[in-house]
C-alpha cells in the first residue's frame, strides 16, 4: 500500500505509516472528531500554557510537571472516554505534539470547530 493512500477506515491506519508531518495531520484530525475530545485537547493545552508561564514567572520546576499532566491528561480522557480510541501519541509522539498545537490554533483561527 502506497504510504499516501490510507484506507477510509482510521482505525485501520498505523500512525507510523506516515511520511511526513503533512499527510500525518488529516489522521490527526480524524482521531479527534468527537467535539467534547477536541474540547477537551483544547482545555488541557490552553492550562499547559498557563503552567509554563506559572514555570517561567516562578521558577517552579512542579509547574512542568502540572503542565503535562494537564495537556495529557485531558487528552487521554478526552480519547478513552469520548472518541473512544488510543491517542496516536502513543506510535506517534512528536507528530501527534505537532498535531495538538496546529489543531489549538487551528481552533483558534476557525479552522477546526470547537
Amino acid at each position: 500500500m502506497d504510504s499516501t493512500a490510507h484506507p477510509a477506515s482510521a482505525g485501520a491506519v498505523d500512525p507510523r505509516s506516515f511520511a511526513s508531518f503533512a499527510q500525518f495531520y488529516p489522521f490527526y484530525l480524524t482521531e479527534h472528531s468527537n467535539r467534547t475530545c477536541r474540547r477537551l485537547h483544547f482545555a488541557g493545552s490552553t492550562l499547559s500554557l498557563v503552567c509554563l508561564a506559572r514555570l517561567l514567572t516562578t521558577g517552579n520546576a512542579w509547574w512542568l510537571l502540572a503542565g503535562l499532566l494537564c495537556g495529557y491528561g485531558f487528552a487521554w480522557i478526552g480519547h478513552f472516554g469520548f472518541e473512544k480510541n488510543k491517542p496516536a501519541s502513543f506510535k506517534r509522539p512528536l507528530y501527534s505534539f505537532m498535531g495538538d498545537w496546529t489543531m489549538y490554533k487551528d481552533i483558534w483561527t476557525g479552522k477546526v470547530r470547537m
